[in-house]
């Protein structure tokens, strides 16, 4: 999975404006996170037609903010720059859940 640098909302929109992007947003303290990134492989092999942008939720805390990220581990499904949908919360997921959200897109 791609790691997305430090980037702000519009920069982000630009640089997803074509295909399917899925946004993780986690932290390396954060245990819900921890727990479901074991997983991330298997769930973004299920899904080749998103390509999967993995979120450090510290680093871009202001990307966060603007996409009312205020819990983690979550994610955001983005066509063509436009969002398709998302599973945010402060709650641990498990890869059951993830993929109930992804196949309900």
């Amino acid at each position: 999975m791609e790691k997305l640098p430090k980037v702000d909302k519009e920069t982000l929109l630009t640089q997803i404006a074509d295909g399917k992007y899925m946004l993780f947003f986690s932290a390396d303290w954060c245990p819900d996170c921890n727990f479901i990134k074991p997983r991330m492989p298997e769930i973004e092999a299920e899904y080749p037609e998103y390509k999967f942008l993995a979120v450090d939720r510290d680093e871009n805390i202001d990307l966060a903010v603007e996409l009312d990220v205020f819990g983690i581990p979550s994610f955001i499904a983005f066509e063509d720059g436009k969002e398709q949908g998302r599973f945010v919360n402060k709650d641990r997921k498990t890869k059951e859940q993830v993929e109930e959200f992804v196949n309900a897109l």
